[in-house]
């Protein structure tokens, strides 16, 4: 289904648009109750828990984007300043640690004030997530297991590769 088919099933729940896009992507999802759906999405790196809500009262579409991270206590301190370096570079969203689950997410709020969300905007807000999850997976992998420094961590992720060997 295409991006413009979709747009003929807008609603004043974004979720909806939500529950076709992953359909159109093949992505696993389960519509948990009207205000929320969740889906398991493959990345390059590892799968992502996605969890889109959406608050009628604050007229809002909320996405959580989480990967599995065990950090031990002794790389907790460095992981913090990872991710506060990380969301210094970030325009769009945050991240954070939920320790008691082991979870690295990324955090987003789409707020639409009295507006309908369009497919589009619902694209982008999934796009910006799973981007921002991916490009600093790694930055996370290397400070937790490999016991670099965030700073080293981040700066080896942050170069552009360009062609292939």
């Amino acid at each position: 289904m295409a991006i413009g088919e979709v747009e003929s099933l807008q609603s004043r729940n974004p979720i909806d648009l939500i529950d076709q896009l992953a359909h159109t992507h093949d992505w696993a999802s389960d519509r948990t109750a009207d205000d929320e759906l969740t889906m398991q999405v493959a990345g390059e790196w590892t799968d992502y828990h996605v969890s889109l809500n959406w608050r009628d009262d604050l007229e809002t579409l909320h996405i959580a984007c989480a990967f599995e991270v065990k950090v031990p206590d002794t790389r907790l301190a460095e992981v913090y300043k990872l991710i506060a370096q990380i969301n210094e570079q970030l325009w769009l969203g945050h991240f954070d640690l939920w320790r008691e689950d082991g979870l690295i997410m990324y955090r987003q709020g789409l707020m639409l004030h009295g507006a309908l969300a369009t497919p589009s905007q619902c694209e982008a807000l999934l796009r910006a997530a799973l981007e921002a999850c991916e490009r600093y997976f790694q930055a996370f992998q290397y400070v937790v297991w490999a016991g670099k420094d965030s700073r080293h961590a981040l700066s080896s992720i942050m170069f552009e590769t360009e062609g292939r060997a």
